[in-house]
């Protein structure tokens, strides 16, 4: 079974399993009898009277429909929650050490049961928020699925491969690419060994490609990199029972059914699962003086109510030419406005050469000030300017919000990460006035 993507962001596509052409209905979307006697189900990720650009639905042929479920009880959600209140607020600059992923025979996790939040701000009632998870598994998915009523998962792998089936077919998201699954979206995740990774969680918009403003017409993250699975169906009846979790005002809950749900056998529309490789990101940068914003590093954003202003942007730090003049090259001592967490998915970040390490995390919260280390400033104030590869064999990212993060009792305390030393590494940093 040879994985096949169809390409482009936010595109229009059609798929249908080669097992069974002409599964589409030719012309209209639910016939009064569906070839191959399919039930159709639309599935919607906006409202109906959304503008035409911003409208998104698909709709998927499928042996039954998801209606064919037990009802829901709820499932013991383990270390995951968007309750923001659990413990005090926490103005300090926060680092953790890598997320320790359990060894397989004292502890099985999969995706589902891996899943911790470490921090978010708003709720998904209000359909207005973010959350950002760590998963640590070495475990696959068994006869269990998981959608998200909240709202839409970025996932970041880091360590080890996951392969994704999803309602619309199948994708294998390797350390250097991600994914994204819509709301509503049922997946299962295969892994192969000891396996971690990031996920930001957007409730109340969806990921879309940043406006390019006087970039022009190319840039950045290109449409045409974003790779969309093509439709694989299983007719396959599961008399243990199937287990489908739904994620739901923040709760996990359970229902069974017997059978896969992964039994759509053809589907068509512009609302799917999709994936993307880091590498192909056409970085762009400062050729004169100074930096550039580092929102020149966006490759997705969901967008608040407010223009210009991000619930949440998805922001990479590839390998790239530094050829700046005159100019202090390393990111600048700053405080801002958004919230920013950083993850590393491998090498060693710029600006923080120790401490900051694959697998681990950083969150500089809102008017945190934050900046280079002392080591990094002394050397990058002394370093003779001349064109340099910067971050090669590295790939660090940033999960930036408007919003104001809360930081969980598992981020803080629970996980025993937290590196308390972290303030350390600017203690160093001296005078150098001179009047």
């Amino acid at each position: 079974f040879i994985l096949q993507y169809m390409s482009g962001f936010g595109n229009e596509h059609v798929s249908e399993d080669p097992r069974c052409p002409g599964a589409l209905p030719e012309g209209q979307n639910n016939p009064q009898v569906c070839p191959y006697g399919l039930y159709a189900e639309q599935l919607s990720g906006s409202a109906f009277t959304c503008p035409r650009p911003m409208n998104k639905r698909s709709w998927l042929y499928r042996i039954l429909p998801s209606v064919c479920h037990k009802p829901f009880k709820p499932l013991e959600e383990g270390h995951l929650t968007h309750n923001w209140d659990e413990v005090e607020p926490d103005p300090n600059q926060l680092r953790w050490k890598p997320f320790e992923i359990p060894k397989a025979p004292q502890n099985k996790l999969d995706f589902v049961s891996g899943l911790h939040t470490l921090c978010g701000a708003g709720e998904p009632r209000g359909r207005n928020g973010i959350a950002v998870h760590i998963f640590v598994c070495n475990s696959s998915m068994l006869d269990r699925c998981l959608y998200n009523s909240d709202g839409d998962f970025l996932i970041v792998p880091q360590q080890g491969k996951l392969l994704i089936t999803t309602e619309f077919g199948k994708m294998l998201v390797e350390p250097n690419e991600i994914c994204v699954i819509q709301q509503g979206m049922r997946f299962s995740v295969e892994v192969f060994g000891e396996t971690r990774g990031y996920i930001l969680e957007v409730y109340g918009a969806h990921f879309e490609l940043p406006d390019l403003g006087p970039i022009g017409a190319n840039g950045l993250a290109n449409p045409r990199d974003f790779l969309v699975p093509v439709a694989w169906y299983e007719d396959r009846q599961v008399p243990g029972g199937y287990t489908v979790i739904s994620k739901y005002q923040g709760k996990l809950f359970a229902a069974q059914q017997g059978f896969s749900p992964f039994n759509v056998v053809a589907w068509h529309g512009n609302y799917t699962p999709y994936k993307y490789h880091l590498e192909k990101f056409m970085v762009i940068n400062s050729v004169a003086f100074d930096h550039a914003d580092p929102s020149i590093f966006t490759v997705l954003t969901a967008k608040s109510t407010r223009a210009g202003v991000a619930l949440a942007d998805f922001v990479i730090f590839p390998p790239r030419w530094g050829v700046a003049n005159n100019t202090f090259r390393p990111p600048y001592y700053h405080r801002n406005c958004m919230s920013e967490f950083m993850g590393l998915i491998k090498g060693h970040y710029e600006a923080k050469e120790e401490g900051f390490q694959p697998g681990g995390a950083s969150l500089h919260s809102m008017m945190t000030p934050h900046g280079p280390d002392a080591d990094c400033f002394e050397k990058a104030s002394k370093a003779k300017l001349e064109p340099e590869r910067v971050a090669e064999g590295t790939m660090a990212f940033m999960f930036e919000s408007s919003l104001s993060l809360a930081v969980t009792k598992w981020g803080l305390q629970t996980s025993n990460r937290l590196d308390k030393n972290y303030y350390k590494c600017w203690e160093p940093l001296k005078s150098h006035f001179n009047p």
